[in-house]
């Protein structure tokens, strides 16, 4: 029987513990059976249960022999799959209704016109506030919009790719330690189409948002887009973990 698959969910992880759990255990072996989906865990050095954790969900785990930001960690989980799509989510990332995502995400990337898929992202909904709908109704608009105009752009909390694209740019910018979802996004939309599907929707942690606040993250962000577009380098040199 042959060990290859339809989707490859790819994890980087770094001492997520705390939300780990949540994030794999949604992706059951009905889902993997249904899809010929495997799940990959691409772990940077966690020195807290997070491995532990992993090996009761994840088909793969790739651990760092040495340090690693987010786009080496992504880099290195594409590297042992065997899907023809390749999912990237982040390690506190949750689907909403996630047969119907697989269901509909696999119908736009398995068609010739598309390369890669954005969707919508919001914070957990047990956790939104007034400021979340608020940002995030904006910014999701904003990627949609980039879109539209032919930029390119995908937040990292879901990447929908397909592998031949993928390999053939060579994944991640890895001298990047932020604005790599926007830069592999950008690089897509030069040569290919990315489909923004706003029925596809995919719930974040707001623990950034609650340390560090809206206008200090989404300058962050801002600073490193226009950095990358223009200088192909980003601001930040280390892209600092909230846990």
């Amino acid at each position: 029987m042959s060990s290859e698959k339809q989707i490859s969910i790819i994890l980087p992880t770094l001492n997520e513990e705390k939300l780990i759990y949540q994030t794999l255990s949604q992706f059951t072996p009905y889902i993997k059976e249904k899809f010929s989906a495997e799940v990959i865990i691409s772990d940077g050095g966690s020195t807290d249960k997070t491995i532990m954790i992993a090996q009761d969900f994840a088909d793969k785990i790739v651990t760092a022999d040495k340090k690693q930001n987010i786009p080496i960690g992504r880099n290195e989980g594409a590297k042992v799959a065997s899907g023809k799509y390749f999912y990237f989510f982040n390690a506190d990332t949750l689907v909403k209704d996630i047969d119907y995502f697989f269901s509909r995400s696999l119908e736009i990337i398995s068609s010739p016109r598309y390369d890669a898929i954005a969707c919508n992202v919001y914070v957990f909904p047990e956790d939104e506030k007034f400021q979340d709908k608020l940002f995030h109704g904006f910014y999701n608009n904003y990627v949609r919009f980039l879109n539209f105009l032919g930029m390119g752009m995908g937040r990292g909390e879901c990447h929908i790719i397909k592998k031949e694209i993928f390999e053939r740019l060579n994944g991640y910018n890895e001298s990047l330690a932020a604005g790599e979802d926007f830069d592999l996004y950008k690089r897509i939309s030069r040569t290919g189409r990315i489909k923004f599907a706003p029925e596809l929707v995919v719930y974040e942690s707001p623990r950034r948002y609650r340390k560090f606040g809206y206008i200090k993250v989404f300058g962050a962000w801002t600073r490193n887009s226009i950095s990358v577009l223009l200088r192909n380098k980003s601001v930040s040199e280390v892209w600092e973990a909230v846990r």
